[in-house]
C-alpha cells in the first residue's frame, strides 16, 4: 500500500503492481480478505505454475500472470516446453502473460542454468550467437498478437491432446495458435509434468460472430523433429480457405500452427554469426578505459559482489584506471550467495594456468583479496565453490585454500602485504601442483592440488569491501 502511495506521489500512476511473484497463495486469499490491498495490486504473478491456478486467484478477478516460467535448456525439448506452456498457461490457468526466464543465455554455459535462455549468446569474445528453437516458437504468438489483444473464451483443449488459443485485437483480426506437444518432448525444468497423451488428429474449427465472414487465414508452421533430428521452424504454408465459417486441419504430434488474418509475419534472413571460438588462452585487461560504454569489464562474470571500472584519481602512477569491487554490505538475496565476492573469467575446461593481477586492499585490518584458478562453480551454488585460491590480507598474512569459503587451508604464512598499497599476485597451477608469487618473488610453492581438475580463473575479496584490481592476465 505504501508502494502504491509512493509511486502515485512521484507521478508514476501508470506503473502497476504485480504480487507476490511466488505461489498463488497466500496472496490470493489475502486479496480476498483485504480490500485495501485488493485495490492496489493489479496482477497476481506466480512462478512456474505448471499451467494451473487456484480457485481463490480466479475469485479475485485480477489478471493472472505466470511472472516467471520456462528456465529450461534451449534445445528442442525446451522449445516444446515453451510451446506447451505459452498456450496452456491460459487454457488451463487463465494466465494472460507468460514471462520467460531468461531471454538470452549470455553467461558461461557451465554455470547453473547454462543455456536456459530463449537464445544463446555466450561468447562475447568471438561474437558467436545462436537463435535457438524457442525463439521461433515465441514468434508463433508474438508476431501475430500484441499487448492489448484479448483471448477469446473458448475451451482450448483438443480432443486428441494438445491445445489452442484464439486472440483478437477487437478490430476484426483473429489469431489462433495450436500446439500438439507430447509429454516427453515438452518437459520444463519445473514443476514435474504428469503423464498425458497426444495423438495425430483432424481438428475442425468453427468461426462465429464477426469472424464468420473470414475467408482465408495465413498459416505458419513448426515441427519439432525429435525422431528425425530435423526440425522445421516457423515456415509459412499455403493459406487455409474458410468455408462457411469452418476449416479443418490434420495435426501431427509435436507441431505448432499459427492461423491468422494478419499478413505481416516474417522469418528474417539474418546474416550468419561469426563462428564459435574458445576463450583466448592468453588474455589481458588493464582496464584503461576513460569513458567505458558500461560499468563492467568484458568477459568477467560477477557471482557475488559487483566489479566495476573505476577511476582512481588519487593514484599518480600506473593505477588510475582499475576494476573495483563496490558492494560493501551484504545485499538482500533470494539465493544463498557467498560471504566473499567473486568474479569468474575464462574457460571452464582450463587445467593448467598462470593468473597474474595487481591488487589493492582498501579495507584496513581485516580486508583481503584473492586471485584463483580451477574455480568450479557459481550462481546459486557459489557458496560451495572449490578451486585454488591465493589470498592476501591487510594484516600481512596470506593463505592458499581449496575453496571460496576459505575452510580448506592448503598453506598459510606471512606475506608483508598491507592495505592501501599495490602488490602483484601470481598464481601458477600445473598438474597437481600450485605455487604463488608476490611482486614477482616466490612466496609459496609445491602445494598439492587434488581437485577440482579444471575450472575458470577468478578474482575477489574476503568480504563485502572495497578493493581494486589492475593488469589482469591469465595464460592457460
Amino acid at each position: 500500500k505504501l508502494l502504491r502511495y509512493t509511486l502515485d506521489k512521484h507521478g508514476l500512476q501508470q506503473v502497476r503492481i504485480v504480487a507476490s511473484d511466488r505461489l498463488w497463495e497466500p496472496i490470493s486469499f489475502v486479496l480476498l480478505l483485504d480490500s485495501e490491498l485488493h485495490g492496489v495490486v493489479d496482477v497476481i504473478g506466480a512462478h512456474y505454475p505448471g499451467t494451473k491456478t487456484v480457485p481463490n486467484a480466479l475469485l479475485t478477478k485480477k489478471k493472472l500472470w505466470s511472472s516467471e516460467d520456462y528456465s529450461t535448456f534451449n534445445d528442442e525439448v525446451g522449445a516444446g516446453c515453451w510451446a506447451r506452456i505459452l498456450n496452456q498457461n491460459y487454457v488451463n490457468g487463465n494466465m494472460t502473460s507468460t514471462i520467460a526466464w531468461n531471454l538470452v543465455a549470455s553467461y558461461y554455459e557451465e554455470l547453473p542454468f547454462g543455456r536456459c535462455g530463449l537464445m544463446t549468446a555466450q561468447e562475447p569474445w568471438s561474437g558467436h550467437y545462436k537463435v535457438e528453437a524457442p525463439i521461433w516458437i515465441t514468434a508463433h504468438t508474438t508476431q501475430f498478437t500484441q499487448p492489448g489483444w484479448s483471448y477469446l473464451q473458448v475451451d482450448g483443449h483438443l480432443e486428441g491432446g494438445g491445445s489452442f488459443v484464439a486472440l483478437t485485437d477487437g478490430l476484426g483480426n483473429l489469431t489462433i495458435i495450436i500446439e500438439t506437444m507430447t509429454h516427453n518432448h515438452s518437459q520444463c525444468i519445473r514443476p514435474p509434468l504428469l503423464h498425458f497423451s497426444v495423438t495425430p488428429q483432424r481438428a475442425t474449427f468453427y468461426l462465429k460472430g464477426s469472424f464468420y465472414m473470414v475467408e482465408t487465414l495465413q498459416v505458419w508452421h513448426s515441427r519439432l523433429g525429435f525422431e528425425s533430428g530435423n526440425s522445421s521452424l516457423f515456415q509459412q504454408l499455403h493459406p487455409v480457405k474458410v468455408w462457411k465459417g469452418s476449416f479443418s486441419l490434420d495435426l501431427n504430434v509435436d507441431e505448432v500452427y499459427t492461423l491468422t488474418t494478419l499478413k505481416t509475419g516474417q522469418k528474417c534472413g539474418c546474416p550468419e554469426p561469426p563462428p564459435p571460438q574458445p576463450f583466448p588462452s592468453n588474455y589481458k585487461d588493464d582496464f584503461n578505459i576513460r569513458n567505458p560504454p558500461f560499468s563492467e569489464a568484458p568477459n568477467f562474470a560477477d557471482q557475488t559482489g559487483v566489479f566495476e571500472y573505476f577511476v582512481n584519481a588519487s593514484d599518480p602512477g600506473d593505477h588510475v584506471f582499475t576494476l573495483r569491487q563496490v558492494v560493501v554490505q551484504r545485499p538482500i538475496t533470494w539465493a544463498s550467495d557467498a560471504d566473499q565476492t567473486i568474479s569468474l573469467i575464462g574457460n571452464f575446461q582450463w587445467v593448467n594456468m598462470t593468473v597474474t593481477c595487481d591488487i589493492y586492499i582498501e579495507k584496513q585490518r581485516d580486508g583481503g583479496v584473492f586471485i584463483a584458478g580451477r574455480v568450479d562453480n557459481g550462481g546459486i551454488y557459489v557458496r560451495r565453490t572449490k578451486g585454488v585460491f591465493f589470498w592476501v590480507f591487510a594484516d600481512g598474512t596470506y593463505r592458499v585454500t581449496g575453496d571460496l569459503a576459505g575452510e580448506e587451508i592448503l598453506m598459510k604464512g606471512l606475506s608483508g602485504v598491507r592495505d592501501n598499497a599495490w602488490h602483484t599476485l601470481t598464481l601458477n597451477i600445473q598438474g597437481t601442483s600450485a605455487s604463488g608469487l608476490l611482486n614477482g618473488y616466490p612466496l609459496w610453492e609445491n602445494v598439492t592440488i587434488s581437485e577440482p581438475s579444471n575450472g575458470w580463473a577468478a578474482i575477489g575479496t574476503r568480504s563485502f569491501e572495497f578493493a581494486q584490481f589492475d593488469n589482469f592476465h591469465v595464460e592457460a
